[in-house]
């Protein structure tokens, strides 16, 4: 269907009442054909962004596989666990070496 195009066609404004050309009249986001004086635009806080959840999981995460100090361990690797002594220190085998160790506690003082 075809309109005509209205160039000479009169109107009046939903705000204010004052008369203007059809063709001048802008429609506002809720339906009033206003001039452009009185165009208001619609305000963005009337559109809210919505609201996302928060994250609760890594997806795939990896295990910390850093030792902090103090936290590694010894190998041993022959061991008996059959024989009646085999935790004495003794019996353990010496194929491990460590090098230098250091260590401190502090200071004490006795006062007697």
């Amino acid at each position: 269907m075809a309109y005509a195009l209205g160039k000479f066609a009169r109107a009046l404004c939903d705000r204010c009442g004052f008369e203007y050309k059809l063709n001048e009249l802008k429609k506002e986001w809720n339906g009033l054909k206003t001039c452009p004086e009185c165009y208001e635009s619609k305000h963005p806080q009337l559109e809210p962004l919505t609201a996302t959840s928060d994250p609760e999981a890594l997806y795939r995460p990896r295990p910390n596989n850093d030792a902090e100090e103090g936290e590694g361990f010894v190998v041993v690797v022959q061991s008996n666990i059959f024989q009646p002594d085999f935790l004495n220190p003794s019996t353990l085998p010496t194929n491990f070496t460590v090098s230098e160790m250091t260590g401190g506690v502090g200071e004490v003082t006795i006062v007697t």
